[in-house]
């Protein structure tokens, strides 16, 4: 039976997309047989086990003594036999992850998630950790096409799957008090007749905010758009910001929980995803699963599921020019038509896109990945314990 362990340093109650998605999967797995977690985290002090239903919780402090922790982390779990190591990207996970697979004997399953390959690929610090997991792997599953044949290209020999994220639409939906909440905000705080944009999660240049914040400049639609920002932003972007706010109103909400972004999105005629490089954002999902159209670029996964004038409004990467252009589309489009086309993106999220579909894939995956390596020689020192 399939008992995998995986290693990740987002997991409840940390917050964030990352977090969602790592504690999405691990439900999944759960409801159809076990499966251990470790947490790495700078807030834990010590190293501690929980067990929980279908599985345990290890916690495990990170630091900047790395090779500390892990040797105490392998004397807290070196009696553990499981069947796959699982690697949710980040910085402890793709560096312990190969050591920890290869003692057992296990096959390691590395996940690409976010921007983990594109922050790494090219870090003279972290590159090698990355190439070194990726090259060890069993099996790599990445959340874009984009990465699965990008890490296809640089390791031929590893196998590569996609298995994007999913979202539960039948609990992730408007109540009648969200949709009042909206309504009651944009007659509050919103002149008649703009159009709302919203940005959620961090806005960051990296992430192409100052991308998004000079088209949106330029663009001249003085008095006719109301920014909608809810989460971080770096003190350059909320500048940025203040400097455009001549020509473009704003609302800056603060970090909130999931369940409190329900009403925030329901408050927007758009959702703008301005990524430079992404893999699938839980944004995308879950305003998309809402009906919410949205402006964005075309990084990472988002030409998986969408396609500029059909069931979004798309702009080239990092391209300011290309980005002015959707904006321009996105204040003159009629608002039957920007219905229309958040409804096909609804459609599609839950056909394609749902959270039973995600687990089955990495259902599938282990159980394909055990069956390719079952006939692997055990390691040296499994051999030396027995």
């Amino acid at each position: 039976m399939a008992r995998p362990l995986l290693l990740t340093e987002n997991y409840p109650p940390d917050r964030g997309g990352m977090a969602q998605s790592c504690d999405r999967i691990v439900r999944g797995l759960r409801r159809s047989g076990e499966i251990d977690v470790v947490h790495f985290s700078r807030k834990h002090a010590a190293i501690d086990t929980e067990r929980q239903e279908h599985g345990t919780l290890v916690r495990c402090p990170i630091d900047d003594d790395p090779g500390h922790w892990l040797n105490l982390l392998w004397n807290e779990i070196r009696e553990l036999r499981p069947s796959h190591v699982v690697a949710f990207g980040g910085y402890a996970p793709v560096l312990a992850a190969p050591s920890l697979a290869a003692w057992w004997g296990a096959p390691l399953v590395t996940l690409m998630r976010g921007n983990d390959f594109d922050a790494a690929v090219f870090s003279p610090r972290r590159g090698w950790m990355l190439r070194d997991a990726l090259s060890r792997s069993a099996l790599v599953c990445a959340v874009s096409r984009d990465h699965a044949r990008r890490i296809s290209a640089l390791f031929p020999a590893t196998p590569v799957r996609w298995i994007p994220n999913g979202i539960d639409t039948t609990e992730w939906a408007l109540e009648p008090h969200d949709l009042e909440r909206a309504r009651r905000w944009r007659t509050e705080e919103v002149e008649p007749g703009r159009r709302v944009l919203g940005l959620f999660g961090q806005l960051k240049s990296k992430k192409g905010g100052a991308v998004c914040l000079d088209a949106l400049r330029r663009a001249g639609h003085d008095g006719r758009v109301h920014l909608l920002l809810v989460g971080e932003a770096e003190p350059e972007m909320l500048a940025r910001l203040l400097s455009i706010e001549s020509a473009v109103s704003w609302t800056h909400v603060p970090f909130v929980d999931r369940w409190e972004l329900l009403p925030w999105y329901a408050a927007c005629d758009l959702v703008v995803i301005p990524s430079h490089y992404d893999g699938l954002p839980n944004v995308l999902l879950e305003a998309g699963a809402l009906g919410v159209t949205p402006l964005a670029s075309t990084a990472g996964a988002m030409p998986d599921l969408l396609a500029d004038g059909e069931n979004a409004l798309l702009f080239r990467a990092g391209d300011p020019h290309d980005c002015r252009r959707a904006i321009d589309d996105a204040a003159a489009i009629d608002d039957a038509t920007l219905r229309e086309l958040g409804s096909r993106l609804a459609a599609t999220i839950a056909r394609d896109f749902t959270c039973d579909g995600e687990t089955s894939r990495y259902l599938e995956a282990l159980r394909d990945t055990a069956r390719a390596t079952a006939g692997e020689r055990r390691s040296p020192l499994q051999e030396q314990e027995r």
